[in-house]
């Protein structure tokens, strides 16, 4: 596969996932948020984690200011990263309907919030972050470049440390019981069964 054809499948893939994400966050705006945890330590480090997956990734695709940084890889990785990258879509989108106007971008529980554990909810708790993991192997096994190859996973890893455990507390707090009899039958991105 060619770097054009790789980084064409790329922006495709890129583009489709910013579809899925603005219809949602439209459709959530007009349910409230009733709990705000957001903390400027959380806008800092999504704020890393876009320049990570988007405009690193953007500047390698349309310009040649990065291409010092490329490694080679063999073709048949492209291939690798397409299959990941789509079914990281997949994710991402089963996750966003399973949510539906329970979903937040943010650190936030919505009015009338309710825990959702049906769809994709029934394995993992978190999988729009297992589909950010594939997006990331994606984008290194797409873009060959020490820089914007790898730029997603380098900048999602600290925000998903800090992060994850801190929704866990939320919900927590929201659901007691429900939530934590939840946590003991699901896995944290992977799915119980398969650890």
């Amino acid at each position: 596969m060619s770097e054009v054809t790789r980084k064409v499948i790329f922006l495709i893939c890129f583009i489709t996932v910013f579809v899925i994400r603005f219809y949602f966050a439209r459709l959530v705006k007009q349910n409230k948020i009733t709990d705000d945890r957001r903390t400027t330590q959380e806008k800092l480090s999504l704020l890393l984690t876009f320049l990570g997956m988007f405009i690193l990734p953007l500047v390698g695709v349309f310009t040649p200011w990065l291409d010092f940084a490329g490694y080679n890889l063999p073709d048949w990785t492209g291939w690798f990263g397409t299959v990941f990258f789509v079914l990281a879509i997949w994710l991402f989108w089963r996750s966003h309907t399973d949510l539906s106007l329970n979903w937040s971008a943010s650190l936030a529980v919505r009015e009338n919030h309710s825990l959702v554990d049906t769809g994709v909810y029934r394995y993992i708790r978190h999988p729009m972050y297992a589909a950010f993991w594939l997006w990331g192997i994606a984008q290194a096994l797409l873009l060959h470049n020490w820089i914007y190859g790898l730029s997603y996973i380098v900048s999602f890893v600290p925000m998903y440390l800090k992060r994850v455990p801190q929704e866990e507390q939320m919900m927590l707090d929201t659901f007691r019981e429900q939530y934590q009899d939840y946590m003991s039958g699901t896995g944290r991105v992977i799915p119980k069964f398969l650890l």
